[in-house]
């Protein structure tokens, strides 16, 4: 699930969207909803068809293409920091947000081509971590996320931020927090799950591994969003990805 990068990261493509099924029960409803999962199956098959796609891809701009003083960089770098080494285009570069010494944020490669004001960025360490099931997962990356999210998105009610399970709807083996918005109705949604509830973004890993051993759950989804109705952020797990049920992470 990389994010605004190059070539190989182009034919890559995003987090596969997660359609749920919902069994309609009638034949109205399975043509309302022809259209979405057309439109979701598109997505998921373009990803696909990319023979052979690395997922390696965020760890190689992490590890080879944030410092652009490195000798041939333009020539090694598959995908250069943007304007660097020339118009490659949104596709083929990186646009960072923000970075420390652990971690850096980048346009997520979902942005490109679409409308001033949609929001889609990635959140990663600067270290291998291969994602939620990392036992070596940082804490500090949540708060960071969420830094980086409030320079894109000035109302915090809208933030989330989203990282997906291991498996078919991951396809990159580094640890990346999707910076997106909240879909419209996603926090009616989200108060009806009843998540979990924390004071602290460095807290998250841990309440969401609590939250996920009550449900009996190996493999799951973390979802962040401020609590509306108290101070604080809730903590949704879902052995799905909540990206595709409660954000807005592609564009129309």
């Amino acid at each position: 699930m990389p994010e605004p990068l190059g070539a190989p990261f182009a034919a890559l493509a995003p987090d596969r969207p997660r359609v749920i099924a919902r069994f309609p029960s009638s034949a109205a409803a399975i043509r309302r909803a022809a259209p979405l999962v057309a439109a979701f199956a598109v997505v998921w098959l373009g990803c696909s068809i990319a023979a052979g796609a690395s997922r390696d891809v965020l760890w190689r701009i992490v590890s080879e293409c944030l410092d652009a003083s490195t000798p041939e960089y333009c020539a090694r770098c598959f995908s250069p920091i943007e304007r660097v080494c020339g118009d490659r285009g949104c596709a083929k570069t990186v646009q960072v947000w923000a970075e420390t010494p652990e971690y850096v944020a980048i346009r997520d490669i979902k942005m490109c081509g679409c409308p001033a004001g949609f929001v889609h960025g990635l959140a990663l360490p600067r270290s291998r971590i291969t994602g939620v099931e990392d036992p070596r997962r940082p804490a500090g990356i949540w708060p960071f996320a969420w830094r980086a999210a409030q320079t894109r998105i000035a109302d915090e009610g809208q933030i989330a931020l989203v990282v997906n399970p291991p498996g078919l709807q991951r396809t990159q083996d580094q640890l990346h927090v999707h910076l997106v918005r909240l879909a419209a109705g996603a926090h009616r949604q989200l108060a009806a799950r009843s998540p979990a509830r924390t004071a602290s973004l460095e807290e998250v890993w841990d309440v969401a591994a609590a939250s996920a051993a009550a449900r009996g759950l190996a493999d799951y989804g973390v979802l962040v969003a401020r609590d509306d109705t108290e101070a604080g952020y809730w903590v949704l797990v879902e052995p799905f990805s909540p990206e595709g049920q409660f954000t807005v992470g592609l564009c129309q």
